[in-house]
Order: structure tokens, then sequence, then C-alpha cells
């Protein structure tokens, strides 16, 4: 009873879900998984994809935009709504940042990686929760964050302060929003995906920064795809305001790896 009740709790049929950035890597995995779940699912992205997202014979509807446009936002969500008459879930996962050194990175850039990762999110869940308390179900909202926004982020500051400010934005919003609307986020580790190559280098480089991750891997768009499913859901249902950590157990402390070779 117990098993088919949860089965139940993960069916998405004729529920609609946008992912940002739902066309490659994190994204892509995540749309799959909620078509894999019966739910209609909207995808955006500043260009279109190589190849449709599809799954089980079913494929994700996909909008052109730049989350950075607010204009572009209210597209997607009036094309969502115009076509399947309601937005029961949005998917926050757009964002990114390529390596730049704080000391030299310019204002442009700087500001620029915090739209994309703070603003654009905040101004798209705005958009979400305006067309979510008009529905009695209401609905959910999940941000896809960083354990960069944790942690110091060398190389990437700009990004990594974004990221905190977003898991700061998901406890007030779930605050603000509530009781019509929940507001989570997924705290992702270190995710391999297509471009993982541009982080990491080549399968040697992946293998090493795999090493120091507890669960002893790069984590798979899968497992972040899993974790938007369960806070989604009905399984999730008192769950608002809460960052769900999806590292493989984080990362090793460095004292460990030094003291061991000083002790060898």
């Amino acid at each position: 009873m117990f098993h088919f009740r949860c089965l139940a709790m993960l069916d998405f049929t004729e529920r609609v879900v946008i992912v940002t950035g739902g066309t490659q890597g994190i994204g892509r995995g995540i749309a799959l998984r909620f078509l894999d779940l019966g739910a209609h699912v909207v995808v955006c992205g500043r260009n279109a994809p190589s190849e449709p997202v599809t799954s089980t014979g079913r494929e994700a509807m996909f909008v052109a935009a730049d989350v950075r446009d607010v204009d572009a936002i209210d597209r997607v969500v009036t094309a969502t709504v115009e076509r399947f008459g309601r937005l029961d879930v949005l998917v926050n996962n757009a964002g990114g940042s390529p390596f730049a050194d704080a000391a030299t990175a310019s204002p442009r850039f700087t500001a620029s990686i915090i739209t994309l990762n703070l603003v654009a999110p905040m101004l798209f869940a705005q958009r979400a929760n305006a067309q979510m308390q008009k529905q009695p179900e209401g609905g959910v909202i999940v941000n896809v964050a960083s354990v960069s926004g944790t942690r110091p982020s060398p190389g990437t500051a700009a990004y990594g302060a974004a990221k905190a400010g977003l898991l700061n934005a998901t406890q007030t919003l779930a605050v603000e929003w509530a009781p019509k609307v929940r507001v989570n986020a997924i705290t992702a580790g270190i995710i391999r995906t297509e471009k993982a190559h541009l982080h990491y280098g080549d399968e040697e480089g992946v293998a090493a920064v795999a090493a120091t991750v507890p669960l002893g891997r790069l984590g798979e768009p899968a497992d972040v795809a899993d974790a938007c499913v369960f806070l989604a859901s009905p399984m999730a249902r008192y769950v608002s305001g809460a960052s769900l950590a999806v590292h493989g157990g984080g990362e090793r402390p460095a004292f460990l790896a030094a003291a061991k070779a000083h002790r060898g």
C-alpha cells in the first residue's frame, strides 16, 4: 500500500513545469525526469536545442528566452499558461559562470553574473508566483543553488555570492508566498555535464576531483533531477524554505590530507 501511495505522489500527469536552462546539462536532465513522470514541460534558453528535449515519446515545449530579460521571462510564463492553462512548478536552473579572478573582474562582468544567478531567478519566481497564487492548488518553486554559495568560491566570487543570495531569497520567498506556494532550493555539488572538461580537464582530472567527494563520484544531472521531483511532489508537502544538499557528502577537508601526508 505504501509503495503505491509513493508512486501516486510522484505522478505529475497533467502538471505543468517550467525548467529554465532546460535544453542542456542539469536543466535537460531535470526536464527529462519530469517528462518521464507525465508532466507537460516547458524549457527555455537563449538558443534552441540541437536536439529536442524528448522522453517517453513526449517532447518539451521550447520558448526562446534570455532569463536576464524580464520581458522574456513574461513571454515564457504567458506562453506556458496560454498553452496549458496553468503553471504548477518552476525550476530556476539557468545559471553559471566562467572563471574570473576577483581582483581583475570588470564591473560589467560581475553585474552580469549576479543578474544571471540571482536577479533572474528572483524575477522568474515573482512572475511564476503571480500565476500560482491564482490557482486553488498553488504551486512549487525550486531554485537550483550551489555549494559555491555556502563556502569560499575562488575564481567564481560573483557566482558564489549570487548563489548565497539565492539561498537566502529562497527562505524569504517561502515566508512571503505561503501558504499557496512552497519555495525550496537545491544546493548542488560538483555535477558532471557535457561541459565538465572545461572545469576539470581530461578524464584523469575528473577522476581526481571525484576522489575528493565522499561518495566517490561526481554527481549526475539525474541526481539533481530526482531531488527536484521530490521537492515538487506532495511527498515534500511540509517542506518550504529549505535547502536540500545534493553534493555526495560534500568535500573532504583539506587538513585531513595534509595531516595524513605529515604522519606518513
